[in-house]
């Protein structure tokens, strides 16, 4: 999946005339949007189509699947069936439960994002000491695509190491979370920023402040 800037928009607002103002002022920067629960509770899977009808961005859905095979299968099918060009799976649920996702996303010819590591304080307690596992599973079934974190670079060089320079790694936690977009693109292929962009009064302007940082 190629992105533009390598910036994609976590959408994380639970209003539909608020993410479509927010992204007609960034579509001219970013062409790939992040939404995952608040929004698609909010105003329900439609908003998959909506947004990408509208400013024809790619959307990649950070529901972070981590059930079963079984349930897997039918959330990564509805998911894939409503537009997502991308989904995000957790990896600690082992690997029958990832393969699940991974064969749907062949199925319909889409992205399956495999997270390894999470970008808040939490996450070191419990997923932080698998990680690198994760990351191994994940090459061992031919996935390309990984979520790894822009808060840890050592982290993140760890992550890429494993999964090789050919992986395309996207890396949240950039802005509000203290991650910097120009340290973590030295590692990663995309960095995943928020708050700073949607609860900017200028959006657009916070996307060319994080660019030429």
């Amino acid at each position: 999946m190629k992105v533009k800037n390598n910036i994609i928009l976590a959408l994380d607002v639970m209003d539909m005339d608020e993410a479509i103002n927010i992204c007609d002022k960034v579509s001219n920067q970013i062409d790939t949007i992040k939404i995952g629960y608040p929004l698609t509770l909010a105003v329900g899977i439609n908003c998959i189509n909506t947004l990408k009808d509208q400013f024809d961005f790619k959307v990649i859905c950070d529901y972070k699947v981590a059930d079963i095979d079984a349930t897997n299968d039918k959330i990564a099918d509805i998911t894939y069936s409503n537009g997502a060009d991308g989904l995000i799976c957790h990896g600690f649920t082992g690997e029958d439960s990832v393969k699940a996702c991974l064969n749907k996303a062949d199925e319909y010819g889409k992205d399956l994002f495999l997270l390894t590591e999470m970008s808040h304080p939490g996450a070191k307690r419990f997923i932080q000491p698998v990680a690198d596992d994760i990351a191994r599973m994940g090459v061992d079934l031919g996935i390309k695509n990984y979520v790894a974190p822009a808060t840890r670079l050592d982290r993140l060089q760890e992550i890429r190491n494993i999964v090789g320079e050919d992986a395309f790694i996207i890396s949240p936690g950039v802005g509000a979370q203290g991650g910097s977009a120009k340290e973590t693109l030295k590692i990663s292929d995309a960095a995943i920023v928020g708050r700073s962009i949607y609860q900017s009064d200028d959006p657009e302007k916070a996307v060319h402040d994080i660019l030429n940082k």
